[in-house]
């Protein structure tokens, strides 16, 4: 996506420095992320979040579909966030707007005793109300505070304004509750293109620990501009879609191909793994949430949390057999 404010050599420097900073930062990651350091069954890669040092595990999960009420519904969910520590996971990414899954997230959580081995990040927007009068500050803290409520803790790893809705509103309200110790980081997503001036303009302006946004094989357009701000200014980086989201999924798309005989270089053995290990490797990406309930897909998606990780060359075969088949 291109800046028609920008000068083109602020384009291209940004552009080239994407290139340089991945190879300046694979040769600062740690062992573990080093491409081609570890097989697959090697210690967890982490990243850290450049405001505080502390480390994360590459790959977390989204919650989008967790809010069910049937038994039926809820117990592969149960069993899907009580394996994702057991597998060293601890990212769990939630949303007001995602119906019931902060609700159900909390309760779970607090029966299994889970609170202190996951990192809790959830979302909260004021937009998407029509022609309604905007909330007021008061309302706007209400919603915040049913956060806690509805995750059933007293404090949440990552608060962030959905969407950028109602950023100036919201923001300053977080920023309070962060300094009282409730929220420990602060952040704001987007899971469209289209918001990426706004949320370059914020990146710029407010004091944010990280973003959120969309990123996969077959949408790349965060590279152009946003992750490199975001490495450039010290922002960790959640990605959510990472196989393209429900209506265009990576994986509806490679459906019935085989798995491409250069992935057992990095020790992929699904194109899940395949397309996770591609996006951790760009070194602005701090975690990978794909979204599942199945506790089976967790597992695969978590084998990509180990093992090498590709470098740029591998990235390019990558990215030349996923648009073979796309375009193809």
């Amino acid at each position: 996506m291109s800046d028609p404010n920008r000068h083109p050599s602020r384009r291209d420097a940004i552009r080239a420095g994407l290139a340089a900073g991945l190879g300046l930062a694979f040769s600062r990651l740690p062992a573990a992320a080093q491409p081609g350091s570890q097989d697959a069954a090697g210690p967890l890669i982490t990243r850290r979040i450049p405001k505080t040092g502390e480390a994360l595990p590459v790959v977390g999960i989204g919650t989008n579909q967790f809010g069910v009420s049937t038994p039926e519904e809820l117990a592969p969910i149960r069993e899907t966030l009580q394996r994702l520590p057991a597998l060293g996971l601890r990212v769990v990414d939630t949303a007001r707007g995602y119906g019931s899954s902060e609700e159900v997230i909390g309760r779970i959580v607090k029966e299994m005793g889970l609170r202190d081995r996951l990192f809790l990040a959830t979302k909260y927007s004021l937009g998407g109300r029509g022609a309604a009068p905007a909330p007021s500050a008061q309302e706007a803290r209400a919603g915040l505070e049913q956060a806690f409520a509805r995750l059933q803790t007293d404090r949440i790893d990552l608060m962030m304004v959905h969407n950028l809705g109602g950023t100036e509103t919201l923001m300053p309200l977080m920023q309070e509750l962060k300094q009282a110790g409730r929220f420990r980081y602060l952040g704001i997503s987007t899971s469209s293109d289209g918001q990426y001036p706004a949320l370059l303009q914020a990146m710029n302006d407010l004091p944010l620990d990280f973003i959120e946004v969309d990123y996969s094989i077959g949408n790349r357009n965060a590279e152009q501009q946003v992750l490199p701000a975001a490495q450039e200014k010290g922002i960790a980086v959640l990605i959510n879609m990472p196989f393209g989201g429900r209506r265009a999924s990576m994986l509806t798309e490679v459906a019935g191909q085989a798995l491409p005989e250069f992935a057992k270089e990095i020790g992929a053995t699904s194109f899940a793994q395949l397309f996770l290990k591609y996006l951790i490797a760009q070194p602005a990406v701090t975690a990978v949430i794909p979204g599942t309930r199945n506790p089976r897909h967790l597992e695969d998606n978590a084998a990509a949390a180990r093992g090498p990780l590709p470098d740029q060359r591998m990235r390019r075969r990558i990215e030349a057999f996923y648009d073979g088949v796309a375009k193809g």
